[in-house]
Formats: C-alpha cells, sequence, structure tokens
C-alpha cells in the first residue's frame, strides 16, 4: 500500500488540480500575441495548437483544443511560464496605474491654478514651467470641443515624456 519513502504519493486529486491548473495557463497562453510567445521559450507543439485554438471559432472543438493544450501543459515545467505570465500581468497593472495617475494630473492641471502647476513642478523639476505653462494655456482656452482635445492630448504627452524621464 505504501510506496518507497523516496517516492513522495501524490492523490489523484491533487493529480486532477495540477491538471486544471496546466489547462487553465494554457487557456491563458491562448490570449497572448504573437510576439510575446518568443520571450516564454515554449516548445513547437504547444505553439502550435496555441496558434490552432485561435482560428477554431466552434465551441465543442475550441473546448477539445484547449484539453489538448492542458496535456501538453503537463509534460513541461510550467513554473517558467506562470512566472512570465505573472510579470506580464503586473507590469501591465503597473502602466495602467502610471496611465491613471498623469491622467489625474492632467485634470488638476486643468482645473487647479498655480498650486497644482507648482505641484508637478515639485515632483519633476525637470519640467519646463514656461512650455508647461503654455500647453495648459492651450487646453483652456481652445475655441472649441476638438482644439479643447487636442491640446489636452498634447498636455498629457508631455506629462507623459517628463513623468518618465
Amino acid at each position: 500500500m505504501y510506496e518507497d519513502d523516496d517516492e513522495e504519493y501524490i492523490s489523484r486529486n491533487q493529480l486532477k488540480r495540477e491538471a486544471e491548473e496546466a489547462q487553465a495557463l494554457g487557456e491563458r497562453l491562448v490570449t497572448l500575441k504573437e510576439a510575446e510567445f518568443a520571450a516564454l521559450d515554449l516548445p513547437e507543439p504547444l505553439l502550435e495548437a496555441i496558434r490552432a485554438a485561435r482560428s477554431i471559432r466552434q465551441h465543442g472543438a475550441l473546448r477539445r483544443q484547449r484539453q489538448y493544450i492542458g496535456k501538453l501543459m503537463r509534460k513541461i515545467d510550467i513554473e517558467p511560464i506562470r512566472a512570465a505570465l505573472t510579470e506580464r500581468e503586473q507590469d501591465r497593472h503597473r502602466d495602467a496605474r502610471a496611465f491613471k495617475a498623469l491622467e489625474a494630473w492632467r485634470e488638476r492641471l486643468l482645473k487647479e491654478d498655480d498650486k497644482a502647476l507648482n505641484a508637478w513642478l515639485a515632483e519633476h523639476p525637470e519640467s519646463d514651467a514656461a512650455t508647461l505653462r503654455d500647453f495648459i494655456d492651450t487646453a483652456r482656452n481652445a475655441p472649441n470641443a476638438a482644439a479643447r482635445k487636442t491640446a489636452s492630448r498634447a498636455l498629457f504627452r508631455y506629462l507623459s515624456e517628463q513623468g518618465t524621464a
């Protein structure tokens, strides 16, 4: 009943959980862009299965293809893939937070007076106050909605360049 002490016993439930986890990870791979596969160093059969899954539109066939991807995933070490996908998601979240922070700065600069401008310059001393003031004035005093939108985008681009420098 007991195996050798050298081998660790793995229950059927544990094997099933691992198989489901590998299939879920494979499903996440299907959502990646083609260029992102190069960083993952996936085996060719797995790459072909993922590419095939992208072209399948029928529900049953797609389910079977996902199961096949899960089967292929069980044959490889999934830890590097899991780590790469986690890092990718963290980068995406970090980029989204930075984007929202810049949007908030833009809105603050457009709504508040010199208080917001001074706060920005305190955090980003490399920014040129005169240039920033010009962008803000252009966005505030644009003659119509389209011009305000264009000027607001230009202000955002400038803030983005200064915020990442």
